[in-house]
């Protein structure tokens, strides 16, 4: 893909580095979101997974999102989470990101309530468009059933379409499940399709997918981006990622960037999360690095 093709391409799902009292290091944080661009990602994708979204609150978000724009990291370059189950926490955070201008919001589903009916999901999303008015633009749904426990059905997604036209602009699929990566391309193939798991992103390109929001993104962005502009998988990177699903994920990936940077202030998380033993990111960062090493096949 080209920077003028008019695709997603790659974001980074932004990983957050904290300080020793709990807040977003945010030196770090902009250091971190500037190489990621520079190493050829579209944007950044803050306060998802990743970045613990869901653990920080409306006055550290506003903290962040200043010294991002204060970098010159905003507008187009810059998608935001929005992780709530109140529909009027969500409101809050969806209206500060819009407030800066940024790219989209990555919308999760309400995520306390297990098993709510497609009805009820429809009724939540409902609340939530019609709250935002005009306000509403550039909505990426974020189906991640494995934290959430909630999946957002492909046919929900063709309801919310048929009632908000104009507002969804794609779903980020990050179930790992191919059967539903292909039937939500199939029934969506105008949407921006993004896939979660990077062993699926190729195969996923390869029938209509626009490109990747992505962990792995904070340490290997060039083969992240093979794949987006290739269609190509990659062995050795998806083998590195089955060893990553071994870990936390996202204490995981903080590991993984505290060697890639020789920084280890990059390992802290927030509780909930804990990082890493250092038994665990030795083995996980030495599995890393023997992996992918080799010459690629």
């Amino acid at each position: 893909m080209t920077e003028n093709d008019g695709k997603f391409g790659l974001s980074c799902a932004l990983a957050t580095p904290f300080a020793e009292d709990g807040s977003p290091d945010l030196a770090r944080l902009v250091a971190q979101a500037r190489w990621c661009l520079d190493q050829g990602c579209r944007s950044v994708t803050a306060f998802g997974t990743t970045g613990e979204g869901p653990s920080i609150g409306l006055s550290a978000r506003r903290a962040v999102v200043s010294a991002l724009r204060e970098a010159g990291i905003g507008g187009p370059q810059l998608v935001m989470g929005v992780v709530a189950s109140a529909v009027e926490d969500a409101l809050d955070q969806a209206r500060q990101a819009y407030e800066a201008e940024c790219r989209a919001i990555l919308l999760a589903p309400p995520f306390y309530f297990k098993d709510p009916s497609e009805e009820g999901l429809f009724r939540w999303f409902s609340g939530f468009f019609d709250a935002l008015g005009p306000l509403a633009r550039d909505v990426i749904l974020y189906h991640i059933p494995s934290v959430t426990a909630v999946p957002l059905p492909v046919s929900l997604i063709t309801r919310l379409r048929a009632a908000y036209p104009g507002v969804i602009l794609g779903v980020k699929d990050s179930s790992g499940d191919w059967n539903y990566a292909q039937a939500l391309l199939a029934e969506h193939r105008d949407l921006v399709i993004l896939i979660g798991d990077e062993r699926q992103l190729a195969q996923a390109v390869g029938i209509g997918a626009q490109g990747a929001i992505s962990g792995m993104a904070n340490i290997y962005p060039d083969r992240l981006l093979r794949m987006i502009e290739q269609a190509r998988p990659d062995p050795a990177l998806s083998r590195a990622v089955d060893e990553l699903l071994r870990y936390p994920v996202t204490p995981g990936v903080k590991a993984l960037v505290a060697e890639r940077t020789g920084d280890p202030e990059w390992a802290r998380t927030r509780a909930p999360l804990l990082p890493l033993s250092a038994e665990q990111a030795a083995a996980l960062t030495g599995a890393f690095r023997e992996l992918l090493s080799r010459k690629e096949e």
